[in-house]
């Protein structure tokens, strides 16, 4: 997730249509970061839960208003049923010692979690009764391999990524909906940057839409970068997007994709008070070309999700904040001070955020 060995261990250690047009999160000041507060104009807000746990959520998955599983640290795995009024602890068993950091999942009861690291530390799980059980579906066994991020493109194909091996990214791939995985040739991915790699910030590393378009997003370089492969990860292209970059802690750590021309990424430097003045970038053309949001979020961004069946609105998320944009992320504002790294949406326009000592919140109405 960085640029050494070094960096790594530090950074190991439904919205309603028609409110869109205002206001989407309480602004603050009306709402507090730990939980509600008086909102006169009755607008969404965040609705903190009681998840049980300290751990942090870097790995989120929402399946609808009431369904949801979050991954993260101390191989804790959560889900919950009944729209987070209450969260189940469904971690694998002997998983203490893992650092979730993604977790894919396709309803209530199936679902493929990450865990990150070096050699094998990086593992890919699988349950199929709502986590009742656990198969370890992949280890990794390459000393040199650090995986960070996965994406389905359907219930049965995905992918996941390691940080470059001998030079290159390395691409995992699943036709059985993780049960198994294969690594695939690297013939087709470009060079990548001195001290370049994938970071293992909220899930969102490396993303899809639609059944073979794939991007990658990059940092810990000189320049910060998109990958963008349209056959399913055999073959990719490479683009510089406009967000800071020339160190280990800098770069591009979330996208997210309403169809496969339509993007955003999100980033800038995660380290604390430190300044990221271009923390947000957007593309119309797939990723062939990057540009700078006119009016970016104020802070670094380590998560950001489309709002469902919404051409121009979606939510960004980071240690200091959410941000909305409802011009496709253009511009953005910020709405909620409270800390969170990841957020995501079901297609019933179930919206969920996760991240640090056990945060998890639905997106309610006011």
């Amino acid at each position: 997730m960085g640029k050494t060995k070094s960096t790594r261990r530090t950074i190991l250690t439904g919205l309603c249509g028609a409110a869109l047009a205002g206001t989407v999160l309480a602004a603050p000041g009306t709402a507090r970061a730990d939980g509600p507060a008086h909102h006169p104009d009755r607008s969404p807000r965040w609705q903190l839960g009681d998840s049980g746990t300290d751990a942090r959520f870097r790995g989120l998955a929402a399946v609808s208003r009431d369904t949801a599983w979050a991954a993260g640290t101390k191989g804790t795995v959560l889900r919950t049923s009944d729209g987070g009024k209450t969260w189940r602890e469904v971690s694998p068993p002997g998983a203490a010692d893992l650092e979730f950091r993604d977790i894919e999942a396709f309803d209530g009861r199936r679902a493929v979690v990450l865990a990150i690291g070096e050699g094998e530390a990086s593992r890919v799980l699988r349950t199929d009764d709502g986590g009742k059980t656990w198969t370890e579906s992949f280890r990794n066994t390459d000393a040199k391999a650090f995986y960070d991020c996965m994406t389905f493109f359907d219930r049965r194909h995905g992918l996941a990524v390691s940080d470059p091996v001998d030079g290159k990214y390395r691409i995992l791939s699943t036709a059985d909906g993780g049960r198994s995985w294969r690594v695939l040739p690297n013939d087709g991915m470009p060079a990548a940057q001195e001290g370049e790699a994938g970071f293992a910030a909220s899930g969102q590393c490396l993303v899809s839409s639609g059944p073979r378009d794939v991007w990658l997003a990059t940092g810990g370089a000189a320049r910060a970068r998109v990958l963008h492969s349209t056959d399913r990860g055999l073959t990719w292209t490479a683009t510089d997007a406009p967000i800071p970059a020339g160190d280990p802690a800098r770069g591009v750590f979330g996208l997210a994709f309403r169809d496969r021309t339509h993007g955003i990424a999100v980033g800038g430097d995660y380290r604390a008070g430190q300044a990221s003045p271009k923390a947000a970038a957007v593309t119309r053309d797939g990723g062939r070309r990057w540009d700078p949001a006119g009016r970016p979020p104020p802070a670094y961004r380590s998560g950001v999700t489309w709002f469902p069946h919404s051409r121009s609105t979606a939510l960004a998320v980071g240690p200091t904040g959410t941000d909305v944009t409802t011009d496709g992320g253009r511009s953005w504002r910020t709405v909620d001070p409270g800390s969170y790294d990841t957020v995501d949406c079901a297609r019933d326009r179930g919206c969920w955020a996760a991240g640090e000592k056990g945060r998890i919140a639905r997106l309610e109405r006011g």
